[in-house]
């Protein structure tokens, strides 16, 4: 009998549980581990921070269907991880014990690495409910004394869609509440330019953005650097192409969302051989710590290196689609390894976002993720908006029932007219 447990229970964790069940014996047992005790739908977020949704339209409760599936939930975050002792010391003082580990924790959101930054500061956030629940409140208090706005990400972030999503879901909101006319706005971002999204752009993202920034008359500033927040006030710094600054600038607000770096969780940094400096999981091309065999990683906790230097630094986001992947190709081998075969199974490393801007948006897709590509592809239009309440609905009611079917190539790859995509082999991380 395997004992497989399963740090994490968000987008990655939670799915990840559905299908490494369906690939284990009757005799095998899988324990959840996770801090937050339901599944909330982070692409709903940006809609929480102007309450087009609630938090109880985003979030599942997994304990009963986790129980319905047979599944171990222990909803207490994970404070250590010996992976020596195969075991993992947990908050409340006790410890659990594994013989396969799946980290899916996702990130840790580094806001300390920046004077002033995030929901605890002057800045909001969209990177969990809770944030967004506080970006909403603080949304309705700005409407009655509007000015200006400052979206964007800041150096080190891997994850630009959803800052670009907001930028424009604000946008349409304030036309809605007929105040547009008195916000400024404007986008600042660690991307040496509009629409490269960490992965030097997909098809004509770069065209496509700047487009909607100028004809919604949102201005934008590129490979800035932010250096502190004060109340109403963002100091940022303007970077060159040799890494040099050349410009300090301070930009007023009354109403600012900027996504932040990530790294790993305390509980995995620091493990020689497990993390890198950030506290990502290394892992080879089947989801495989190199030095301890029996942990696995899927999600935005896996280490992936930067595609290319740019003059601020920015991270290789990890999309929908590259997760569901992962969670695939590791259910399977652990299965294998578990029937005494090596893991041959690969996540297809290949990136497809909808950008939902309020009542259009923008889709790409990227195969794969890292340039030169086989397919590179973008698009825009109001039926990227629907596709996206499409994807909500559909994703929630998947996580209500447990079902382990994968969503993006099946549903997704066929509403844009693609073929399916094909497996594309990555190169681990050594870092």
């Amino acid at each position: 009998m395997a004992h497989i447990v399963i740090m994490g229970a968000g987008l990655g964790g939670a799915i990840m549980a559905y299908e490494m069940k369906d690939e284990l014996g009757p005799n095998d047992q899988i324990t959840v581990v996770t801090k937050d005790p339901a599944y909330h739908f982070v692409p709903s977020n940006p809609w929480v921070a102007v309450n087009w949704r609630s938090r109880k339209d985003v979030q599942v409760d997994l304990r009963p269907v986790f129980a319905k599936k047979g599944i171990n939930f222990k909803p207490v975050p994970a404070v250590k991880l010996h992976p020596e002792n195969n075991t993992v010391d947990l908050e409340d003082g006790s410890s659990i014990t594994y013989d396969h580990l799946i980290i899916a924790t996702g990130p840790e959101l580094a806001f300390d690495e920046i004077e002033g930054f995030g929901p605890e500061g002057f800045t909001q956030s969209v990177c969990h409910v809770d944030h967004a629940e506080k970006a909403g409140v603080a949304f309705e208090e700005f409407c009655r004394n509007p000015g200006p706005i400052i979206v964007g990400a800041a150096q080190g972030a891997s994850c630009f869609g959803p800052a670009y999503e907001f930028t424009f879901i604000l946008e349409t909101e304030l036309r809605r509440r007929k105040i547009r006319d008195k916000v400024p706005m404007t986008f600042v971002t660690a991307e040496p330019y509009i629409g490269h999204l960490g992965l030097d752009g997909v098809g004509d993202t770069k065209g496509l953005l700047e487009s909607e920034m100028r004809s919604h008359h949102i201005k934008w500033m590129t490979s800035t650097r932010v250096k502190k927040v004060e109340e109403g006030k963002m100091t940022v710094e303007e970077v060159a192409d040799d890494g040099s600054v050349k410009a300090t600038k301070e930009l007023p607000f009354k109403y600012a969302m900027m996504l932040p770096a990530f790294r790993g969780i305390p509980a995995v940094r620091g493990i020689e051989g497990l993390s890198n400096p950030r506290g990502f999981t290394i892992v080879d091309n089947h989801q495989r710590n190199p030095k301890y065999k029996n942990i696995w990683a899927v999600g935005v906790c896996v280490a992936i290196p930067p595609m290319a230097q740019t003059p601020v630094p920015c991270g290789v986001p990890k999309t929908g689609f590259m997760i569901e992947s992962m969670v695939t190709a590791t259910a399977k081998n652990i299965h294998q390894v578990l029937n005494g075969k090596e893991p041959d199974h690969e996540g297809t490393w290949n990136a497809v976002c909808l950008a939902d801007f309020g009542d259009s948006g923008v889709a790409f897709v990227a195969q794969p993720q890292i340039p030169p590509r086989n397919v590179n592809w973008s698009s825009s239009g109001k039926w990227v908006h629907a596709a996206k309440i499409g994807f909500e609905k559909y994703f929630l009611r998947k996580m209500r029932t447990g079902k382990s079917e994968t969503f993006y190539e099946k549903t997704i790859m066929a509403a844009l007219g693609i073929n399916k995509l094909r497996e594309v082999k990555h190169t681990p991380t050594k870092s």
